[in-house]
């Protein structure tokens, strides 16, 4: 498998991707999370355009586990089975997404996006990872505590997590216990 950045291409896939992957919310009691449209292609293009939207995609050999920059040799894009959608924040570099296909699941993928996410950040001269997830849920705040996230106390939001834990909230998020976390990233 090998990480690339997304394109208009992918943009059916991805939303396929999101939706399979929202009906593990689903056992959980969370159907609104589970039935919440996937991102429409004009927000996965504005993505795409800031340099944000990444996918992990398959060489057509499964279950390989060492990930690459760009393109496999042979120029095939291969179809994406997990991406991130990545901003600048307040000097650090928010995930407002990682989504990985559930047939997928366990194999380190979203993992592998995230520490894609740190290095394209610390080229950039960001400082730190941000995002914000549901506290409870398994693949959520846990997996990203084990990843080398912690979580915000309320005094250490800056204000562009402030605004995207207002949207979160106007969206009905707050139904279900949400935190922002944050990860520090060595100087370049």
């Amino acid at each position: 498998m090998h990480i690339r950045r997304g394109t208009a291409a992918d943009f059916g896939v991805l939303r396929e991707t999101e939706r399979a992957a929202g009906e593990l919310f689903r056992p959980l009691g969370m159907d609104t999370v589970a039935d919440d449209d996937p991102p429409p292609p004009e927000l996965l293009r504005a993505y795409e355009e800031s340099d944000g939207l990444w996918v992990l995609a398959e060489d057509g050999a499964p279950g390989v586990r060492e990930y690459a920059e760009g393109a496999p040799a042979g120029g095939s894009a291969g179809r994406p089975v997990a991406y991130a959608l990545l901003e600048p924040l307040d000097g650090a570099v928010h995930i407002e997404q990682i989504t990985v296909h559930p047939e997928y699941a366990r194999r380190r993928l979203g993992r592998a996006l995230i520490e894609h996410a740190a290095a394209r950040a610390v080229q950039d001269g960001a400082t730190a990872l941000t995002l914000t997830t549901f506290a409870g849920v398994p693949w959520n705040a846990p997996y990203y505590l084990r990843c080398g996230f912690r979580v915000l106390e309320e005094h250490e939001l800056t204000a562009g997590l402030r605004k995207i834990r207002a949207h979160e909230a106007e969206a009905g998020l707050d139904r279900w216990p949400r935190v922002c976390m944050r990860r520090e990233l060595p100087a370049p």
